[in-house]
């Protein structure tokens, strides 16, 4: 299993590679076309491609520092580093947008004429480039929240190619030529579409906040089904990385032998890991009750039942 992983985490880097290669070209190929085209829609994409290109760089380099094993100054290893240049390449979307909508506003105002046969050859040539990206990040990016920043840039990048084409077509037929910045409008609200989504759930990884598609009441109820398990409190549950999740909590039990605490422990690990996929735990084991201070649960309460809620 170890090799398989391990032999698939190559493939990726290998692509993304390849794949930053091919974008770079293809950004310097689309902004002399665009230029020579007088096309501010060819030009904003070669803008677009170049945020696709800071998007592999970054994943590549995040796919690298996130498969660094663990040591003794970074002892959760590097994963947060493909969250980290998830995030930053998801700002600079942001900001290539803004640009964007100003020079379409001014075009708008100045209608300037374009190639559209040029944007079309173009536009098509981007249409092979990032499905051919996407196709070889498919399986990679449901996993892996950077690897699924780039997959997303390589999304709406080829949305915005077909765009281009369609526009040429009408412009070919109508010679309306503010179709161009029209179509630098909507590639900018289609590069804030795809970067919102990254921003949020990478910025909710980077603040330690619960993990997507998990329920805490839902974790809390599974883990007081376990035999032995009377409470279960104080409990966090965080992302180290894109899929890698981990909690700690208090647990009260009943006054049991280690071995049979041992034996709660493994079931409540067992239950996490199926179920929720949580495979980095850290459970702190209770005969009696606390409360919970706001630093965490520090003040004992001897109880006279069995069971002590919160």
């Amino acid at each position: 299993m170890h090799a398989h992983s391990h032999s698939h985490g190559l493939g990726t880097g290998r692509v993304l590679a390849w794949s930053l290669l091919a974008t770079t070209v293809f950004v310097l190929v689309e902004f002399v076309a665009g230029v020579q085209a007088h096309s501010l829609a060819l030009i904003s994409d070669a803008g677009h491609n170049i945020t696709d290109a800071l998007a592999l760089a970054l994943a590549w380099f995040g796919f690298y520092l996130q498969s660094k094993p663990a040591d003794e100054i970074k002892t959760f290893g590097y994963q947060r580093a493909g969250v980290l240049a998830a995030f930053v390449n998801a700002l600079t979307l942001l900001v290539l947008s803004g640009w964007i909508f100003y020079e379409s506003y001014q075009r708008l105002l100045h209608p300037v004429e374009v190639a559209e046969r040029t944007m079309i050859v173009v536009a098509g040539l981007g249409i092979v480039l990032n499905a051919g990206i996407m196709w070889g990040l498919r399986i990679a990016q449901h996993s892996d929240l950077n690897v699924r920043s780039a997959f997303v840039h390589m999304l709406g990048d080829l949305l915005g190619s077909i765009a281009i084409i369609i526009g040429a077509v009408a412009m070919i037929y109508t010679g309306w030529h503010q179709i161009d910045p029209a179509l630098s409008i909507i590639i900018a609200l289609l590069i804030i579409w795809t970067a919102r989504d990254i921003i949020k759930e990478s910025l909710n990884i980077l603040l330690e906040g619960l993990p997507r598609g998990i329920d805490l009441s839902s974790v809390v109820a599974a883990m007081r089904g376990v035999d032995g398990v009377l409470d279960v409190h104080d409990l966090h549950i965080w992302s180290l990385g894109s899929s890698t999740h981990a909690l700690s909590c208090h647990v009260l039990i009943e006054d049991l032998p280690p071995s049979a605490s041992d034996r709660t422990l493994r079931q409540l690990n067992q239950v996490l890991c199926d179920r929720f996929h949580i495979r980095h735990t850290t459970v702190q084991f209770e005969h009696v009750g606390c409360e919970v201070a706001a630093s965490g649960c520090v003040i004992p309460v001897v109880e006279a039942g069995h069971s002590h809620r919160h």
